[in-house]
Formats: structure tokens, C-alpha cells, sequence
């Protein structure tokens, strides 16, 4: 597995696509779920660009490469597996919090959800909070999931939490990212604020929902 992961690394670096798409998708063909690809796979590969790019063994053109490559096979992996989804009515929206540009974790996330059969709309990086609460009223989802990855961004997620909190539809709001995982979030959990620190959190969050709705998921 190490070693399958140190090639995804050299693809996702060169920009190979097609060979990085390849050494993923023989993942899932082997048996492996969504979950451990993403969490044990690729995003164990990614964080070992991010470490490679703060120890300035690679350049930002690099990081940056290695990111729209991987962008490519999350795109790719979901077109696949959404033919295999049977939808249901529930609707998730995704955004990073404004200023974060680090988007792919959340995309992961998405994925996921739209693979339990989720309706998902991914806003992306840098979304500012009036559009999201737009967002929020217009198309009316179960759940807002937002992200960010620098502890700076702490008192501008906070706001953002708030914010989706008052809005009129009060959607579930689940908050990741890498601060999330790392570091103890300052503000409490509640009913409506739940925090996910790893990718495999959420397969408790998809059994209880679709067992008891997901207004009433108690952890």
C-alpha cells in the first residue's frame, strides 16, 4: 500500500492524469470503498505533497499541479459511481468559507454523500457567507457542509456557522477541514452543528440518518 501511494504521489506531481485515475480506479476494482480510497489513499497522498511544499522540497507550480491532477480524478471517480446511485430526496450543500482555497477534502465529502444518494451542490473554494446563506434559502438542503484549513480562519468560520445558523430554512451544518482535525474547534457541538474530523465519521452519520432522519441523528 505504501508503495502504491508513493506512485500516486509521483503521478499527481507530474500531472499525470490518466495513470493517476488508473492506480484510484483499480482501487475500487479491487474492492476498496470510497472511504478508504479517499481517506487512506488519496488524501494520505496529498498530505504528503502539502508536507513536500512546506519543507520547500517542491514549488507552489508544483503543489498546484499535483492539485488540479487530483481535482481530475475526483471529477472522473464520481461520474463513475454515480451511475451506480439510486437518489433519494435529501440535498446537501458544500462550500469552503471565503479565502480558503483548499477545496479538495470537501469535494471528497461531497462525493460521498452524492454516493449515499444525496442531491449535492459543490460551491467550492472561497464562497462568501451572503452567498451561501443565498443559497441557503433558495434551494432549501438538509445539511451545509463547510471547510477550511488555517487556524486563522477560525473566528471566519465561526461567523459563517452562525450565519447558516439564522437562516430561515436551518439546515444541519457540518464543519471539516484540516483545523478541524487537528486541533481542538473552540465552539461546542449542538443539534444543528456537527464537527467531522475524518472522512470515516460520516458512516455513522449515513447509518443513523437513514435509520432516524436526519433532523433527529444523535452521536
Amino acid at each position: 500500500m505504501i508503495e502504491s501511494i508513493e506512485r500516486l504521489t509521483e503521478l499527481l506531481l507530474s500531472g499525470n492524469q490518466d495513470e493517476a485515475w488508473n492506480i484510484v480506479w483499480k482501487k475500487r476494482q479491487q474492492g476498496f470503498d470510497t472511504f478508504y480510497i479517499f481517506q487512506q489513499f488519496i488524501s494520505v497522498s496529498m498530505a504528503q505533497i502539502g508536507m513536500m511544499w512546506e519543507e520547500d522540497e517542491i514549488s507552489v507550480a508544483d503543489e498546484h499541479l499535483a492539485t488540479t491532477t487530483c481535482d481530475y480524478v475526483l471529477s472522473r471517480y464520481q461520474l463513475c459511481i454515480r451511475q451506480e446511485v439510486i437518489k433519494n430526496e435529501k440535498k446537501g450543500l458544500f462550500l469552503c468559507i471565503e479565502n480558503e482555497q483548499h477545496f479538495l477534502g470537501l469535494k471528497m465529502i461531497s462525493i460521498l454523500f452524492e454516493e449515499h444518494g444525496w442531491q449535492t451542490k459543490l460551491l467550492g473554494a472561497d464562497s462568501p457567507l451572503l452567498h451561501a446563506t443565498h443559497a441557503v434559502e433558495q434551494w432549501k438542503p438538509d445539511l451545509v457542509g463547510i471547510s477550511f484549513s488555517l487556524t486563522h480562519h477560525i473566528e471566519k468560520a465561526s461567523e459563517y456557522i452562525e450565519g447558516l445558523q439564522k437562516t430561515k430554512h436551518q439546515p444541519l451544518i457540518l464543519v471539516g477541514g484540516r483545523v478541524v482535525s487537528n486541533y481542538k474547534f473552540p465552539l461546542v457541538q449542538t443539534n444543528q452543528v456537527r464537527f467531522i474530523a475524518q472522512l470515516e465519521e460520516l458512516k455513522e452519520f449515513f447509518h443513523y440518518q437513514s435509520i432516524r432522519g436526519i433532523k433527529v441523528v444523535d452521536y
